[in-house]
C-alpha cells in the first residue's frame, strides 16, 4: 500500500526555519514563547471585548467616542496581523482558516471593515470573547481541552437522535396547541393556532410564563397532562446525550499538542499523524 508523502520543512531554508519558529510561538502552548504569546493575546482580547462592551453604553460612548474608535481600530489591526501570521505559520493555511478557531479569528476582525459600509456592525466584535477559549492552552488545562473535544464529539454522534426527538416534541406541541385552540377559544387568550402552539411549547417544556392559561375544566385537565408529560420529555435528550458522552469518553484520549501544519488540537495521545490534514506530529518540538 502506497503511503502518502508528508510535506516537511526544508531544514536548510531560512524561510522554513522562520516559519517553524513562528509556528512554535503562535501554536506552541507548551513553550515559553508560546505561553507568553497566548497571555498577551488573551489580555488584548479581554481589553478589546471590554472596549466594545463599554462603547455600547450611550453615556460613555458620547464622552469617550474617539478613544473607543481608536481602540477598535488598534485591536482590529493587531488581530488582522495575528490572523495573517497564523496563516503563514501553518503549511496548510486553508485547513486552519476553515477550522473553528480560524473562523472565529476571521469573524473577530471582519465587523470593523464591514462597519465602514454598514454602520452598527462593529458591535458584532463581541464575538472576540470566543477567542478567550485559548486561555485553556495558557494554563495547560489539558483536561478541559479533552472534555471540550469529548462534548463536541458526543453531540455530533447524538445529533440525529436528538433531531428526531425534537421533531416529535414539535408535533406534540402542534397537536396540543390546536386542541386547546378549539377547546378554549379566543376568550381564554388562545386567539390563534400559532399562539396556542406557543402556549403548548411553554407548557411542555415546564417553563410556564403564565401569560396564557386554560379556563375550562377540560382545557385544564389537558394542560395538567402536558405538564406531567413535560417532566418525562426533558429527560430524553439528556439520556441520549449522556449515553453518547460515556461512549465517546471511553474511546478518546486527547492530546494538547497542536498540529504544526493546520494548527488544530484534539489528537489521540498515541497519534503519529494529524487526523485533519495527515501531517506528521510524532516528533515533539525541541523547544
Amino acid at each position: 500500500m502506497n503511503k502518502r508523502k508528508i510535506p516537511q520543512y526544508n531544514q536548510g531554508s531560512h524561510s522554513a526555519i522562520w516559519r517553524k519558529d513562528l509556528n512554535t510561538t503562535i501554536f506552541g502552548a507548551e513553550t515559553r514563547s508560546g505561553k507568553l504569546f497566548d497571555i498577551l493575546l488573551v489580555a488584548s482580547i479581554s481589553i478589546s471585548v471590554l472596549s466594545v462592551t463599554l462603547s455600547s453604553v450611550q453615556e460613555l460612548n458620547l464622552k469617550y467616542e474617539s478613544l473607543f474608535n481608536a481602540l477598535e481600530w488598534f485591536f482590529t489591526g493587531l488581530f488582522t496581523v495575528e490572523y495573517l501570521a497564523r496563516l503563514i505559520a501553518v503549511r496548510k493555511a486553508f485547513l486552519y482558516a476553515r477550522s473553528f478557531f480560524g473562523l472565529v479569528d476571521l469573524l473577530s476582525i471582519l465587523p470593523s471593515y464591514i462597519a465602514l459600509l454598514m454602520p452598527g456592525m462593529e458591535y458584532f466584535l463581541i464575538v472576540r470573547i470566543l477567542r478567550l477559549l485559548r486561555i485553556f492552552r495558557i494554563f495547560k488545562l489539558v483536561e478541559y481541552v479533552d472534555e471540550a473535544e469529548t462534548l463536541i464529539s458526543a453531540l455530533k454522534n447524538s445529533y440525529h437522535k436528538i433531531l428526531v426527538f425534537l421533531y416529535t416534541v414539535l408535533t406534540l406541541a402542534i397537536v396540543f396547541g390546536s386542541l386547546l385552540y378549539v377547546i378554549e377559544g379566543s376568550s381564554s387568550g388562545f386567539t390563534s393556532i400559532p399562539k396556542s402552539i406557543y402556549w403548548a411549547i411553554v407548557t411542555l417544556t415546564t417553563v410556564g410564563y403564565g401569560d396564557i392559561a386554560p379556563q375550562t375544566p377540560l382545557g385544564q385537565m389537558i394542560a395538567a397532562s402536558i405538564m406531567i408529560m413535560g417532566y418525562g420529555i426533558i429527560a430524553v435528550p439528556t439520556g441520549i446525550y449522556s449515553s453518547e458522552l460515556i461512549k465517546t469518553h471511553q474511546q478518546k484520549t486527547i492530546s494538547n499538542h497542536a498540529c504544526p501544519s493546520c494548527g488544530k488540537l484534539g489528537h489521540d495521545e498515541d497519534a503519529s499523524y494529524c487526523k485533519y490534514c495527515g501531517e506528521d506530529i510524532s516528533q515533539p518540538d525541541p523547544n
